[in-house]
């Protein structure tokens, strides 16, 4: 309609604005463009999650295989002497480390060797190494006098090179004819008897970095000139370190870490499993010629009856692993999404490691592991994991004396 004028009544204008109609529309399409934008960002996400949960594999299995392969490296050093590798040995620590368990002939011994293996199966392994830290790594004094279970111990000379705080080593001279002892001078040799008086060293208990690894007494006789002692080095220094996995983390107990004695430390995440295997030169008798070079011929992740003697796990035994074969399995840090049967396919079968038949002619004794996690409340097939293996010489177990 027209006004007498002929302007247009505004209240008749054709310029509207949008309907009811078309707003649903519009919010409608908007939704729908704001579900494919989310769905596409989250299949992105989940994408780069899986590429980067194999670099995360990568990083977490290469670091724990290095921790524990450089700890490897150095293992058995200052305890490679005939008398003391595999040795029975009474350990006491305040501060809650214990040495391993193993059998032998039916029952439980703690030898003190490079190395021992708590072989579980396919579950976890659990790895404890040894070395001390002592310059020259060789027993040089002898008990004069009969030993019953005292604090003070008689030497045969002034113990040059023994110092406060050093961790000793006390061997029976004849092999298996008593249990090796370890303990701590707990007061300065040279505040002691001078000569001519009979020399000592003292191993009393009490308080302070000076008397850790001491419970007043060995525990231990030994008869007169019957048992040697060797100085393990400074108490700080000693590399008493059992690896093992607990709830998908490698943790470690040192008598060299803070706080970890009694309790294990957390290393690195998202690591399954841990697998060792000894190394044994298996020639017997005089075969059986270190100084001449070790020969490597079997792999067991148990021990075995080495040297012939009849006796699984005797000191001879020990005195025949010349290496360690370790793999470590770390998994992704995310599991990945099921198919739409809800099944996990990320990973169909469990790892296997120690499948290469290394060095050249030595046969492989492959093992199937278990990276389940009981407590994760997630299938263990909606990971990737990745495998890390090397073959560490115990290059200390070749420099022992004759």
């Amino acid at each position: 309609m027209t006004t007498m004028t002929g302007r247009r009544n505004p209240r008749f204008s054709s310029t509207r604005g949008f309907s009811l109609v078309e707003l649903m529309v519009s919010i409608v399409v908007g939704m729908l463009a704001l579900m494919f934008a989310t769905r596409l960002v989250v299949s992105s996400e989940q994408n780069k999650q899986t590429s980067l949960g194999g670099s995360d594999a990568m990083q977490n299995g290469m670091q724990a295989l290095f921790s524990i392969s450089n700890d490897a490296a150095q293992a058995g050093w200052g305890l490679n002497d005939p008398l003391v590798t595999g040795c029975n040995t009474v350990f006491f620590d305040s501060g809650g480390f214990v040495l391993a368990p193993a059998a032998r002939g039916g029952a439980t011994v703690t030898p003190l060797a490079a190395a021992v293996i708590e072989s579980n199966g396919a579950n976890p392994d659990r790895l404890t190494l040894y070395s001390g830290s002592s310059i020259s790594g060789t027993g040089t004094l002898r008990i004069i006098k009969n030993y019953g279970g005292e604090a003070t111990i008689k030497i045969d000379r002034v113990p040059y090179g023994f110092a406060l705080g050093d961790v000793i080593l006390v061997v029976p001279e004849v092999a298996g004819a008593a249990r090796c002892a370890l303990a701590q001078i707990a007061i300065d040799p040279r505040l002691l008897a001078q000569p001519p008086s009979p020399q000592q060293l003292n191993i009393a208990a009490g308080a302070g970095d000076h008397a850790r690894y001491n419970a007043g007494a060995l525990r231990v006789s030994y008869s007169n000139g019957l048992a040697r002692l060797f100085n393990l080095g400074p108490a700080a220094a000693l590399s008493f370190h059992t690896w093992s996995i607990q709830g998908g983390f490698l943790q470690l107990r040192a008598t060299d870490l803070i706080g970890a004695g009694a309790t294990a430390a957390t290393v690195q995440d998202n690591v399954v499993s841990l697998k060792a295997q000894y190394g044994f030169d298996t020639r017997i008798g005089a075969a059986f010629a270190p100084a001449s070079g070790l020969q490597l011929a079997r792999w067991s992740g148990v021990m075995i009856d080495a040297d012939g003697d009849g006796v699984i796990g005797g000191a001879g035994d020990y005195q025949r692993v010349i290496a360690l074969r370790i793999a470590v399995v770390a998994r992704s840090k995310h599991p990945e999404r099921a198919d739409a049967g809800g099944v996990c396919r990320a990973t169909l079968s469990a790892p296997i490691v120690f499948s290469r038949a290394e060095p050249f002619g030595v046969a492989a004794l492959p093992v199937q592991v278990n990276v389940a996690i009981p407590a994760d409340g997630v299938d263990w097939k909606c990971y990737r994991y990745r495998v890390f293996e090397t073959i560490v010489p115990l290059r200390n177990a070749g420099w022992r004396p004759e």
